[in-house]
């Protein structure tokens, strides 16, 4: 504890250099895509490399204190407005040249958050697109085990949305089935089919209510669509669960090939 004295013989010299940083993996939905903010590094190691915002956790700081401060230091943003939550710890040996590092890893996913801008850390900032970043063979390298990371908090925000109905705080209310849609789309990385989908999300109790005015009608002259609103229930139950296979996805158009 705080305050204690070391216990006698015990010799600090004794151990390797060790350290503790924390990465800080902030998501979003801008212009129907996930993206993700990463910085340019300004120093090296990786300077001039692109990479989630973080740094070392101070002596009198636990890791999620951290988080805050080099998330607001390095991009300017302020985390205190949406909710932070840990993703894992990554631990190689070899993942930092600079000497041994383990990264307590904290993830967001909200909506509307603002734009960044480079701290003394950064030499730039940017909304960088998830899927780009990650399928993209001309996309940059990300420095350290960044792409690891990303993976795995791609992984829990797409599982959020299975389990959650975090989905719909990232549309205007009032929305369409179809908006709401769009948004597992862009998370998911394929769209669930029409159908199915507009069955689960209403006859989940709570998910969506409606508002009792309907949208503007299609260019093909359609119905026009029924509005919601987001309901009160934050988890989903049963599931949501996303695509697996192609079937799943577009089973009117494998209907079509056969």
């Amino acid at each position: 504890m705080a305050g204690k004295s070391a216990p006698e013989g015990y010799e600090a010299s004794s151990y390797p250099p060790f350290a503790v940083t924390t990465d800080i993996v902030i998501m979003t939905i801008r212009d129907g895509a996930l993206r993700v903010l990463l910085v340019e590094r300004k120093k090296d190691p990786y300077a001039g490399s692109w990479a989630i915002p973080g740094g070392f956790v101070e002596i009198d700081e636990d890791t999620h204190t951290a988080a805050l401060r080099e998330l607001a230091e390095e991009t300017g943003v302020d985390a205190e407005d949406f909710h932070l939550e840990q993703l894992a710890t990554y631990s190689a040996p070899d993942r930092d040249p600079r000497m041994r590092v383990v990264s307590v890893a904290h993830l967001a996913f909200a909506p509307n958050l603002p734009d960044a801008t480079a701290g003394s850390d950064a030499a730039s900032t940017r909304w960088w697109s998830v899927d780009d970043l990650l399928s993209d063979p001309d996309a940059p390298t990300l420095a350290f085990d960044h792409e690891e990371i990303l993976r795995d908090a791609l992984e829990r925000v797409r599982a959020k949305l299975e389990y959650t109905t975090l989905a719909a705080r990232f549309v205007a209310e009032p929305f369409t089935i179809a908006e709401l849609r769009a948004v597992y789309g862009a998370v998911w990385g394929v769209m669930p089919e029409r159908a199915n989908f507009t069955r689960k999300v209403l006859a989940t109790d709570g998910f969506v209510v409606p508002d009792g005015a309907t949208g503007e009608a299609s260019r093909s002259g359609g119905p026009r669509p029924t509005l919601y609103r987001r309901g009160e229930a934050t988890a989903l139950q049963p599931a949501l669960l996303r695509p697996r296979s192609r079937a799943e996805v577009e089973p009117e158009r494998d209907a079509l090939d056969n």
